[in-house]
């Protein structure tokens, strides 16, 4: 219902300020007014991205599955913040998250064995090496918000989003660029203050 380069930004940027409301709803975490601007900078870095374009218009129906996919982003992530806290084991609560993540994997791969059964060497080498680095992309925010507050993770974990649209600047040529490292530096000021 709506362009990627739209939809995706979108999703990924209201989810630190929804983390942050919901730690703050849920956990008690208070932030201090300099987290809260640099949540509003990281996020509206990332709306940047979206609202830098020359023609921007919205599918209400792709509007509202971003915001979706967003709130279930810091559904999960304050899920997970307090689930590492009250573990009392961080590492102990990652390796059963991912032990777990891994048996509904393996259902799949089985699910759909025909599909696995065709895929190239390389589809699947590709699959588990991006699975693997993405549970340990994962893995390291949670032990993250197991040291700090949820809402300062969740800022710094979506300016992955800014990180992409740099590399398509650099090394693939996409264009127009002003707009996109004008976000990357809105994200980047963010994450400092």
């Amino acid at each position: 219902h709506g362009d990627l380069s739209q939809v995706y930004p979108l999703a990924r940027g209201v989810a630190p300020v929804l983390v942050a409301l919901g730690a703050w709803s849920i956990a008690g975490e208070t932030l201090p007014l300099s987290a809260w601007i640099g949540i509003a900078l990281v996020s509206g870095g990332i709306a940047i991205l979206v609202l830098g374009r020359r023609r921007v218009s919205f599918h209400t129906t792709a509007l509202f599955a971003a915001f979706m996919t967003g709130l279930i982003i810091a559904a999960y992530t304050v899920v997970d913040g307090l689930g590492v806290r009250a573990s009392g084991s961080p590492f102990g609560y990652i390796g059963w998250l991912f032990v777990l993540e891994s048996a509904s994997a393996a259902f799949l791969l089985v699910w759909r064995r025909e599909a696995v059964k065709h895929a190239s060497a390389r589809t699947l080498i590709a699959g588990v090496a991006g699975g693997l680095l993405s549970a340990i992309a994962y893995g390291l925010a949670i032990y993250a918000m197991s040291l700090t507050q949820m809402a300062n993770v969740s800022a710094i974990r979506e300016s992955s989003v800014i990180m992409a649209a740099l590399i398509g600047v650099v090394w693939l040529g996409e264009r127009p660029w002003k707009a996109r490292v004008l976000a990357a530096a809105v994200v980047a000021a963010g994450i400092i203050v």
